[in-house]
């Protein structure tokens, strides 16, 4: 096996997946105690009295991609045998520590049954990916990658997958990710609260300020920007550059829509395409197609720009009172807002995508590949 065909996504991916299972499993990592039993103990313990058919949908679904994800990796990553193996085993071990760990938080019941579904839902999922492997699907897979992208791409095609769900979560501007020096500052000011740290804190000198209409249109405009930009950097003809504008235009007018219709309702769905945000997608679009002939490090700087400019503008801007409202509507659907996890994407999203596009720019010329030139 090549080098270049050990350039796999699925590990970051099968990573990510791995984190999302944690932070799901033991949310809201607060309140730890000891009941004085052994770790062990549910184990042995008799099965659930009560259960219903959507606590074990949840528990094979939610462990199945981790399966598919862990059994790809071994196939197309590494040269180790026995990949359903391999992936199942991995899968329900993180179930058992998590089992383990949840017999300490309050909010938490450990389960044998829930292990028990974890663990089929990763062999299922894992073996969906060998027989894919087996019918030749994921070779197809890696054709059509070979023809379509260049360079190392697990980056930013695991950011552009995390793109549309960080917009699920309410936001003050549509695709104004990354806003979070009022919330960071509150935060920082409550833990400090009764020590000598408090004083240390600098006081803005004027209070930040509602965005105006001319900043929302052009935060807008650069957050539609950004994910095609970082498309533009890893495919390689301007028709599939076509393709790339068109699918994030798509997925990031639907998440923001499906966002809006979680918090409001159906009807409320496209309440949020006001004016500005109507004259920002245009101004992006606009931006997005005299990009088209942009060489990939064009395109990463332009997008290493944009993000600056974006991220100043949220962060110098207050968070207004309609927001909050939005917000603690949202908060109210433990299951829709994911115990936060789609805040804390908004909230990182444009930063990994800053520090991606600062690692490749700053790598060599020659490393990256002629058409990088």
């Amino acid at each position: 096996m090549s080098a270049n065909d050990r350039s796999t996504s699925t590990w970051p991916l099968a990573l990510a997946l791995a984190c999302l299972v944690v932070y799901a499993s033991l949310y809201p990592f607060s309140n730890w105690r000891d009941q004085g039993l052994s770790a062990w103990a549910f184990l042995s313990a008799p099965l659930p009295r009560y259960w219903t058919g959507f606590d074990v949908a949840v528990n094979v679904l939610g462990y199945s991609p981790l399966g598919f994800l862990l059994a790809l990796a071994v196939m197309r990553g590494t040269d180790w045998g026995w990949p359903v193996t391999l992936a199942s085993l991995g899968a329900a071990l993180l179930s058992l520590s998590m089992e383990m760990l949840q017999g300490f938080l309050p909010s938490r019941v450990p389960s044998n049954l829930d292990l028990a579904l974890n663990a089929l839902g990763a062999w299922l999922g894992a073996l969906a990916a060998y027989l894919l492997e087996r019918l030749g699907a994921l070779q197809r897979w890696g054709q059509f990658r070979r023809r379509w992208f260049i360079g190392q791409t697990r980056g930013p095609l695991v950011l552009l997958a995390l793109w549309p769900p960080a917009l699920l979560f309410p936001l003050t501007v549509p695709f104004g990710l990354g806003q979070v020096m009022q919330q960071l500052e509150e935060a920082l000011g409550s833990a400090l609260v009764g020590t000598p740290f408090l004083d240390w804190l600098p006081v803005r000198e004027v209070e930040l300020q509602p965005m105006l209409s001319g900043s929302v249109v052009l935060c807008v405009a650069l957050g539609l920007l950004v994910p095609v930009l970082l498309g533009y950097a890893i495919v390689r003809w301007p028709w599939q550059k076509l393709v790339v504008l068109a699918l994030a235009c798509v997925s990031g007018v639907s998440s923001t829509a499906l966002s809006s219709a979680l918090s409001f309702g159906p009807e409320h769905a496209w309440a949020w395409l006001d004016g500005p945000v109507r004259l920002g997608l245009g101004l992006g679009l606009l931006a997005a197609a005299l990009a088209l002939l942009l060489p990939v490090r064009g395109a990463v700087a332009l997008a290493l720009l944009a993000l600056g400019v974006q991220l100043t503008l949220l962060n110098q801007a207050a968070v207004d009172s309609n927001f909050e409202y939005t917000r603690q509507i949202w908060e109210q659907g433990r299951f829709v807002r994911f115990n936060g996890l789609t805040e804390w994407l908004g909230w990182l999203w444009p930063f990994a995508a800053l520090v991606y596009a600062l690692m490749r720019l700053s790598a060599p010329a020659a490393r990256a590949g002629r058409n990088e030139l």
